[in-house]
């Protein structure tokens, strides 16, 4: 019986992208840190950061973080607003060139995608060739960098872009995955936010490796389902393909209460100033609970519907296909 080829997966996540974008398009703020998001009107704005470049990350100043909070962190930061036109333009340039590049491929916002390559390569030696070849097309075409991981699963190839970053490669082979991720803290995992990280360390388990070599069996007792895919996913186990994951939705509940859930799907509502109404949904591969992955999905879903000629009245946000970590039960819309 023939053996099943390994997968060679991997994820290209775009270095700083907004303000890389931003510093491309602007020389002079090259070196400078630079804030993309709202107006901080001198510590007092409302809204929050985006993007932040490396040397305002330095300060402290992350995405997500209020902008107010930002200024009181960097005052001296170029702050520049949202270019969602310019920077979808970009996108669609940069994930060209990585569709051209696939087998399969996975958007997954505007800088970062899956791409499988296995019938383009032979090995991960050949793997890593091809992944330094798509860096330098999109530097030489698009004057940006970008993070590669490449591993035997999405999983594997997503912690491994973000192993090294600026400018990044990193190959992870099969055999490999299980003590490249041994070392790494358990927030490291996709789904593994705040809360869960906490509850894990209050079990003793501090490392992926620590939760690989866990008690499956208590892990699926305390988290239920979300218990077994933990185990999983520290022993480097991800069976997820490399696909399309879009799906429109209508809007069912307005109010969620998220603590100790992990979620699938998130769905967005906009409403326009004459009241026309809008949803749009997107379900990831895995399940999590961490905030940066809900304002991402958010940022991704919405940004369609921002047009200079219209006004919004209204945005919501949506969790929907939901794991209880402690009642370990799926809950139905």
């Amino acid at each position: 019986m023939t053996k099943k080829r390994e997968l060679i997966i991997f994820h290209v996540d775009m270095d700083q992208f907004f303000a890389a974008v931003e510093e491309r398009e602007r020389p002079e703020i090259q070196g400078k840190p630079v804030v993309v998001g709202a107006d901080p009107k001198e510590g007092k704005g409302r809204g929050v950061v985006s993007t932040s470049n490396y040397e305002a990350r330095k300060y402290g100043v992350k995405s997500g973080i209020p902008i107010a909070r930002a200024w009181r962190l960097c005052p001296n930061a170029v702050y520049l607003p949202v270019n969602y036109s310019l920077y979808q333009k970009v996108s669609a340039q940069i994930m060209a060139i990585l569709r051209s590049y696939a087998d399969k491929f996975e958007r997954w916002g505007l800088d970062e995608a899956f791409l499988d390559v296995t019938s383009q390569v032979k090995n991960f030696e050949e793997a890593k060739k091809l992944a330094q070849k798509i860096k330098k097309e999109i530097y030489e075409k698009e004057m940006l960098t970008c993070s590669i991981g490449v591993g035997p699963n999405k999983l594997v190839a997503k912690i491994g872009s973000d192993f090294e970053k600026p400018d990044g490669l990193t190959v992870v082979r099969g055999e490999d995955a299980k003590a490249f991720l041994a070392p790494l803290g358990v927030r490291r995992l996709l789904w593994v936010g705040r809360k869960t990280e906490n509850r894990l360390n209050m079990l003793g388990i501090k490392t992926i490796g620590d939760l690989a070599s866990y008690d499956a069996s208590v892990l699926a007792e305390k988290f239920g389902v979300a218990g077994t895919q933990l185990y999983l996913s520290a022993q480097g186990i991800d069976n997820s393909e490399v696909q399309e994951r879009w799906e429109r939705k209508s809007m069912s509940r307005q109010e969620l209460a998220a603590s100790n859930f992990t979620f699938k799907t998130t769905t967005v509502k906009i409403r326009y100033e004459n009241f026309e109404t809008h949803t749009h949904g997107k379900t990831l591969a895995f399940f999590t609970d961490r905030l940066k992955d809900i304002q991402k999905s958010a940022r991704d879903l919405v940004q369609d519907y921002l047009r200079p000629d219209r006004k919004i009245r209204l945005i919501g946000v949506r969790l929907s296909n939901l794991f209880s970590t402690d009642k370990q039960t799926r809950l139905a819309e």
